[in-house]
């Protein structure tokens, strides 16, 4: 059956990153869609695997009849629960992270202002009038000017600070009660009940759709609906623990990295004064207005 299967899976797991993405659709109808389709191929090779005669109509009238007989039990219901918490934690996440390239994509194109590019000009270029081209600006000159032309995108500090938090938190929970990739690899388990219970009620199954949908042609020497024929895994556990274990550390790094930049907004200044902009490997700078020792006051002022 699984070269059968392999589309309702492949629609199922498209729905989930469809999800993820942020599109408008729900988990359950994801699930649900899954089960619709998947109950004509149990039906008819599981159920009854005489089956020569499965129609367009007749396929349909099985995925109609899974909505009312409900074939699987609760196991599809269990399904949409368990991956329900975990899908909403990552499509918070992703939602997150491209409001967080808007913000930034937004200060990378902030204008400066007639002030902030005369300050920068008389930091730049007032020593180079005197002939003084190769003395650099005092630290503390660089911060007050930087802190005059940066004043409103540091006032991004405090959300950014927040927008940090929340997506730790949204990490932090994928990575306990709403692991993706635990609920993930648990499909299998929950298709696998599903077909099962299925399987062991295939008598009353029978009776119901031949009322709603009839009897479809069968071949001689029809198997019996009470063998059961479980399915067998799809991937080992070896490997799968692999696999989380390998997602889990990027989930960890990619935090670890997004923390330290928890301070950005409210340091840019230092930051842009903490390389070659400034003097750094001398005693004397130029305040604005002249050459003097490092540490001395600064004043930001130019002739």
């Amino acid at each position: 059956m699984a070269k059968e299967a392999a589309e309702p899976v492949k629609e199922l797991f498209t729905d989930i990153s469809l999800y993820i993405l942020g599109a408008e659709t729900t988990v359950e109808n994801a699930v649900l869609r899954f089960f619709d389709s998947l109950f004509p191929l149990v039906y008819s090779r599981l159920i009854n695997p005489g089956i020569t005669d499965l129609s367009e109509d007749y396929t349909e009238c099985l995925r109609l009849t899974r909505q009312d007989i409900n074939p699987f039990g609760h196991y599809s219901k269990n399904m949409v629960t368990e991956l329900s918490k975990s899908l909403w934690a990552s499509r918070m996440l992703n939602q997150a992270l491209s409001l967080g390239t808007e913000v930034i994509n937004t200060t990378e194109h902030a204008a400066l202002t007639k002030e902030c590019s005369r300050a920068l000009v008389r930091m730049q270029y007032c020593p180079h009038c005197q002939g003084l081209t190769l003395i650099r600006p005092c630290v503390g000159y660089c911060l007050n000017v930087m802190r005059g032309c940066l004043a409103s995108v540091s006032e991004l500090d405090m959300q950014w600070r927040e927008y940090i938090s929340t997506l730790e938190y949204l990490t932090n929970e994928m990575g306990a009660s709403h692991d993706l990739e635990i609920a993930l690899t648990g499909i299998w388990n929950s298709i696998n009940e599903a077909i099962l219970h299925a399987q062991l009620n295939g008598p009353q199954l029978s009776a119901t759709v031949d009322k709603v949908c009839g009897q479809p042609k069968q071949q001689e020497g029809n198997l019996s609906s009470g063998q059961i024929v479980p399915l067998k895994e799809a991937a080992e556990a070896h490997t799968l623990v692999l696999a989380h274990a390998s997602l889990k550390n990027k989930r960890r790094e990619f935090i670890n990295y997004m923390k330290r930049s928890r301070t950005f907004f409210a340091s840019i200044a230092e930051r842009l004064c903490d390389g070659d902009l400034v003097m750094r490997d001398s005693s004397t700078c130029w305040n604005g207005e002249d050459v003097v020792e490092r540490g001395l006051f600064e004043k930001e002022r130019c002739t």
